[in-house]
């Protein structure tokens, strides 16, 4: 008997291009037959798997108009996104499912909830963290709206049909305090996030320095790699390559990872005793705080650490990833209980990491056994300086890294898709 299949619409009240976990969402419902809407914002175009799927369409939210009032423009907001929503919704297909992320949840949570009842859909809420953390991060303690926005979020998801949400302490913090019952649906990285081959290091690292001259080496070749008689080999005398990915905001605390680059040039200027190699530094991502941060890189005028910050097309970031030797994670999380998806797609390229700590990161990175962690700049600094002292002769570092990679690659074993399948397919059924 042939499966029914079912018109799904998937809600993102932010940039569907930067929300990866709900396109991928999308893929594996459209892969399997079924008519996906997506909503939210075009700020960033969603990835190309999503443009040429046949079964997958998106819809744009119209921009949000500003009100320099702060109360009044977040008033203006909340009832303009309402309505742009509300109006959205009922022009697409009527949905058998509708999946919104959270957060935000106002007015995204009561609106789909509210269309839900309307046609009859079920309604499915991806908790990716709590809307009222990240409030409280700006707002004053006991904000009214921060009060409001989680009496919102605990009454619809009591309500919602269905919820998933990225860890195991999420899933109990939401049984334990608002009584609803979630699936721990763990971010995995698609199969586009791989370890890649020398060759395609080299063209890839070719490519980005035809845009950046931190990459680009002498005759031809890349200042990490060089090709002679079609062999690709690493130079043994390079710079060390990191690459982070930031928000760009207070959640994420840039600071840190600053201090640190600092600390990593006065080593390397004062008669570089632990034999440092030069570091090129790339950070991705968008927000309102890159500006600030790198004019006050400028304006230190480094010799030996050299910072750069692109915007990368969606097929160029995995290879960025798997064309580092070590990524940064600065993200700290509002409630404490979910997990970056930077790290999920770093081990999914088996580049180990330097994340920052916090109350459930263990679900996902091991201190010691898969990667690091740290608590502060002079943490940072220290594993920092350490992983790239005598670089690439340190043999006692190779073996830590070559350790690191085997437990990756035992991660690599279940990717998005066998866990969607696994875990969340039957909700849809």
């Amino acid at each position: 008997m042939c499966e029914e299949k079912k018109k799904v619409c998937i809600v993102v009240l932010g940039d569907i291009g930067r929300s990866p976990r709900m396109q991928y969402h999308a893929l594996s419902l459209g892969e399997k037959g079924h008519k996906v809407d997506i909503l939210g914002y075009g700020e960033t175009g969603p990835m190309d798997a999503i443009k040429e799927a046949p079964s997958i369409y998106y819809h744009y939210l119209a921009p949000m108009p500003h009100i320099p009032i702060k109360l009044v423009n977040y008033a203006f907001k909340t009832i303009f996104q309402a309505l742009n929503l509300l109006f959205l919704l009922c022009s697409i297909r009527t949905p058998h499912v509708l999946m919104v992320q959270n957060p935000p949840a106002i007015p995204s949570l009561f609106v789909c909830w509210l269309f839900c009842k309307i046609v009859r859909a079920k309604l499915v809420i991806d908790w990716h963290n709590y809307a009222h953390t990240i409030m409280a991060l700006s707002l004053p303690k006991g904000h009214i709206l921060v009060k409001i926005t989680k009496k919102c979020e605990a009454y619809i998801g009591a309500q919602a049909d269905y919820n998933f949400c990225v860890t195991n302490e999420m899933r109990k913090d939401l049984a334990n305090n608002w009584n609803i019952k979630a699936v721990t649906l763990y971010d995995k990285p698609p199969a586009m996030f791989k370890p890649i081959s020398l060759k395609e290091k080299h063209e890839f690292l070719m490519k980005m320095s035809q845009m950046y001259d931190a990459f680009l080496g002498d005759g031809g070749s890349t200042i990490l790699t060089k090709e002679e008689h079609g062999n690709v080999e690493l130079k043994p005398k390079r710079p060390a390559f990191i690459v982070s990915s930031t928000s760009w905001t207070e959640d994420e605390d840039f600071s840190i990872l600053f201090k640190a680059l600092q600390d990593y040039e006065d080593q390397h200027t004062n008669e570089n005793p632990r034999n440092l190699p030069t570091l090129i530094c790339a950070i991705t991502g968008k927000g309102h705080l890159k500006e600030y941060y790198c004019t006050k890189i400028h304006e230190q005028n480094w010799r030996h650490v050299t910072v750069i910050t692109p915007w990368l097309e969606a097929s160029d970031y995995p290879l960025m990833l798997a064309s580092a030797d070590l990524g940064i994670c600065l993200h700290t999380s509002s409630s404490g209980l979910d997990l970056p998806m930077k790290v999920v797609d770093m081990f999914g390229c088996c580049l180990p990491v330097l994340a920052y700590d916090f109350n459930c990161l263990y679900e996902l990175v091991e201190d010691g056994k898969n990667s690091y962690t740290f608590k502060s700049s002079e943490e940072l600094s220290g594993k920092l300086l350490n992983w790239f002292e005598n670089f690439p002769n340190n043999d006692e570092q190779k073996l830590i890294e070559t350790q690191f990679k085997n437990e990756l690659s035992s991660f690599q074993t279940l990717r998005w898709s066998e866990n969607w399948n696994k875990t969340a397919y039957s909700v849809f059924q």
